[in-house]
């Protein structure tokens, strides 16, 4: 778990998850090939909403990251790009 982003309005979390097939290297450590598997929270502050993203719509949320931070954005900049991601949030965000 790792946090790439903290704004007033939003929080991004990547997730990186061995996907089980440990190969060579240390124990109980998994390759660069066997950990394809993961995705990224957003969570929504305002709205007290989040989602979890994987699979293709991760790869193009990571994409979008990627070209954007070229440009060297502002928080505004990286807040309009987050902002579609809201539109799918269905579920509200639960502290334990």
């Amino acid at each position: 778990m790792q946090m790439l982003y903290n704004s007033d309005s939003y929080v991004v979390v990547r997730f990186d998850l061995p996907s089980g097939d440990v190969e060579a290297g240390e124990p109980g450590e998994p390759s660069e090939q066997a950990s394809g598997r993961g995705g990224y929270e957003i969570v929504d502050k305002f709205a007290r909403k989040e989602i979890f993203i994987q699979g293709v719509l991760a790869q193009s949320f990571q994409d979008g990251v990627k070209a954007l931070i070229e440009n060297d954005p502002t928080e505004e900049a990286m807040d309009a790009f987050i902002a579609p991601y809201c539109e799918l949030m269905q579920t509200p965000l639960v502290m334990h």
